[in-house]
């Protein structure tokens, strides 16, 4: 199943919120000739293009191709949340990895947050609100955020969080369903789409030859390494591989550590001030401690955007307006007759211990995916050390590339029934 065009059209964005509100860019032409660079970018999300606005800055000659739009995947499509630390928690990493290889992935998160920031300062129309509100969402978990929050203070020094009661989080979450949380005011969310198509707009400016609706069918290594699309070809010195859910076939080592996996998000109508400050205060975004992540955030028009349920294939439910309702209401039940204006899904790429993907395959093709939910600021920053790696200062991303990253059990044939049995799992864990 070709998954860039199994859930959506040709050459289309998906029916978002995002997509509907963004200042989209013109589109960009199909590759239909020989080209040559330096570098060429297989995927214009966040990471191929941080990769490319990184190496433009350096003069270095870049082509980017994108199989669909600009952003089309899940950078365009996400919940927004910019926050720092990785998809596994530190306590994990030092189990993992030590205390040192810990603390050196925690600096890099936090780098991340900052780049981000920087990165989207002087865009119009986007920027990092801050405050992210991680809740419990069964009573016993609220000691164990509670502790996490104190061992990032002693072990990292990091202020920026503290704890919530169960009192401090009905007040700022107007819902019964959480019984405690914490508040990370490092952490913050961003409008996805603008900050892609923004990073997009720097890198036009730039130079870089970005061309969409420019699948690659074909990667043969060498010096140059060849790459080919279906119309056109691009000879280079270095190729990234910036494709995360969407990688297909095109290099198998990765992709049996990289799984696609199925998101959905709603948007409510517009609210009043009032009413949006009724559900969440300060305009903070939330997420749960389920394993099944429900999220949600307010836009700038005061639409509930909300993330969440299960996805047991490949395939975007029929309706996905009530999957995601479902959640919404069991967190916001004084929503039922609020109407919903928009519902979309998304393809996004996790792997078994829910950490980066990062590999060189060969001397000058990297691969940069597998961000587990949780790529906004990595995602970004895996494109900057992709960059920083062609340019010879390669100490992060092979640090990154350092981390363990398992291959899924099975093969691509067991991908699909594997992917039903852990989500039964886990939407059963959370129930209980």
């Amino acid at each position: 199943m070709d998954l860039l065009t199994a859930n959506d059209k040709q050459g289309k964005y998906p029916p978002s919120y995002y997509a509907e509100h963004a200042t989209q860019l013109e589109k960009f032409p199909c590759l239909k000739n020989e080209i040559q660079a330096d570098v060429c970018i297989v995927g214009g999300g966040f990471t191929g293009l941080s990769t490319a606005l990184h190496l433009a800055q350096s003069g270095y000659k870049v082509a980017l191709l994108e199989a669909q739009r600009l952003g089309f995947g899940a950078s365009g499509r996400n919940g927004g949340q910019v926050s720092g630390g990785q998809r596994m928690d530190q306590e994990g990493l030092e189990a993992m990895l030590g205390n040192e290889h810990a603390k050196a992935l925690w600096g890099i998160s936090q780098q991340s947050v900052d780049l981000v920031r920087n990165l989207s300062a002087d865009m119009d129309d986007c920027g990092v609100v801050d405050g992210i509100i991680h809740t419990a969402h069964r009573k016993r978990y609220v000691n164990e955020e509670h502790a996490y929050t104190d061992h990032l203070r002693n072990k990292y020094g990091y202020d920026k969080i503290r704890n919530l009661s169960c009192e401090e989080t009905r007040d700022l979450i107007n819902s019964p369903a959480y019984f405690g949380g914490t508040l990370d005011m490092g952490a913050g969310h961003i409008d996805p789409l603008r900050y892609a198509l923004g990073l997009a707009r720097k890198c036009v400016d730039l130079g870089v030859m970005l061309y969409e609706q420019s699948k690659v069918i074909d990667l043969k290594p060498g010096d140059p390494a060849k790459i080919k699309t279906e119309h056109g070809s691009v000879s280079a010195k270095f190729v990234v591989l910036a494709c995360n859910g969407y990688l297909g076939r095109l290099n198998s080592r990765v992709a049996a550590r990289v799984m696609p996996i199925n998101n959905f998000i709603i948007a409510t109508e517009p609210m009043s001030e009032e009413a949006q400050e009724a559900l969440i205060k300060n305009n903070h975004a939330v997420a749960d401690s389920k394993f099944v992540v429900n999220y949600f955030r307010f836009s700038p028009d005061r639409r509930l955007l909300f993330g969440g349920s299960e996805s047991y294939g490949y395939k975007f439910p029929n309706d996905i307006a009530a999957a995601v309702r479902k959640p919404m209401l069991e967190i916001y039940p004084q929503l039922k007759n609020t109407r919903i204006d928009y519902a979309w899904g998304g393809t996004l790429g996790i792997t078994m211990n829910r950490m980066p993907h990062f590999e060189r395959i060969g001397g000058n093709i990297l691969s940069a995916s597998g961000y587990s939910g949780h790529g906004v600021a990595m995602a970004t920053m895996g494109g900057k050390m992709a960059a920083d790696a062609i340019r010879g200062q390669a100490e992060q991303f092979d640090f990154m590339a350092s981390v363990p990253s398992p291959r899924f059990p099975g093969g691509a044939m067991l991908r699909s029934p594997l992917l039903v049995l852990a989500m039964l799992w886990f939407s059963m864990r959370d129930r209980l």
